[in-house]
């Protein structure tokens, strides 16, 4: 999409859907507060805007309208096969928000739903009693920013000011906030230990090319220290790393740039991972949008999308050894 057809598109968030029974809820009146002007349209159940036929997910990534609903359904989930647990046991992740601020051209959530529209789950004490009742057994680690990113809406929600309060509440409660976003932490200062802000880090190439409506680098670079300066809990995410020309000294640079300006002896830990991604959500991406992403021909193995084993095994191995020349071996997480 040119410049000239977006200038005609309605600005984000300018309608807002929300469910007849959003309404009084706490968080609906806090977010409407932050749109005065948007224009407001009661509706029965999310999935009746969310999840109708004939969208343009590609046109609503630049238009977006918001939909605020009550999750009714599962609040919970195990951690999914393809995300790494860092070691902990009892590993789930939550969704307060379906679909991402952002547009990045490698995203499985353009597979995995039908709209590029976003939903604000408005329950969210809901989600906190489900947990507990979680924690009753034992502690877990909760990834809640999965399906979103939750930091960058941050300035709307105020979700991860509910959740660390939460956290804070709960001792054997670890939660991860994955961000591509440079939102200033510094309201955070002195939480709990057990909140690790994880910030996704991408080449500038892969930055301009693929990852629509992020921050730069530079930008999230200096999100990543301001972040250790408060104390934070800080992991590094160099996941998913993608195939391009020239992709070992585009990404030995990268890491010499990261490592350059990032101290690896105050990060937790981090993590490395090659873009792969579920057989029907690479299905479902292809109707959506043509280009190098979902144009390449990737393997299948056991209904999962990645590069084919021998170049899976060069990029692994190559992007390990080049992140081992700054991190310890104990700190770094291949997939």
């Amino acid at each position: 999409m040119n410049l000239s057809e977006k200038k005609y598109l309605a600005d984000p968030f300018s309608h807002i859907y929300i469910e007849e029974n959003a309404f009084s809820y706490e968080l609906t009146k806090e977010i409407l507060k932050k749109f005065p002007t948007s224009h407001i349209i009661k509706i029965k159940h999310y999935k009746d805007i969310f999840n109708r036929s004939n969208q343009n997910f590609l046109v609503q990534k630049y238009s977006k309208s918001l939909i605020l609903a009550v999750n009714n359904g599962e609040l919970l989930y195990p951690g999914a096969r393809v995300c790494q647990s860092f070691g902990n046991e009892n590993f789930y992740y939550t969704s307060n928000i379906m679909n991402c601020i952002y547009d990045c051209e490698y995203c499985y959530l353009q597979g995995m739903y039908p709209s590029g529209n976003m939903v604000i789950f408005v329950n969210v004490e809901d989600y906190f009693k489900k947990l507990s009742d979680v924690l009753k057994k034992g502690p877990a680690y909760v990834c809640i920013s999965y399906d979103t990113d939750l930091l960058a809406m941050e300035s709307i929600t105020g979700l991860t000011h509910k959740w660390i309060e939460f956290t804070e509440a709960a001792p054997n409660l670890k939660i991860e906030i994955r961000t591509k976003s440079a939102y200033d932490t510094s309201c955070f200062k002195g939480c709990t230990e057990r909140v690790i802000f994880a910030w996704t880090l991408s080449p500038d190439i892969i930055t301009h090319n693929y990852e629509h409506m992020t921050p730069s680098l530079s930008s999230r670079i200096e999100s990543v220290n301001k972040a250790i300066s408060y104390g934070l809990s800080t992991r590094l995410c160099f996941d998913p790393m993608i195939y391009i020309q020239d992709y070992r000294k585009i990404y030995s640079d990268f890491y010499s740039t990261v490592f350059s300006n990032i101290d690896c002896n105050k990060i937790v830990d981090a993590s490395l991972g090659l873009f792969r991604i579920s057989a029907s959500y690479m299905k479902a991406m292809r109707k959506k949008r043509t280009c190098a992403i979902t144009s390449y021909p990737y393997t299948n193995i056991n209904g999962i999308c990645s590069y084919e084993q021998k170049k899976s095994d060069e990029m692994i191995n190559f992007a390990r050894l080049e992140l081992l020349k700054y991190i310890p071996e104990n700190k770094l997480f291949t997939d």
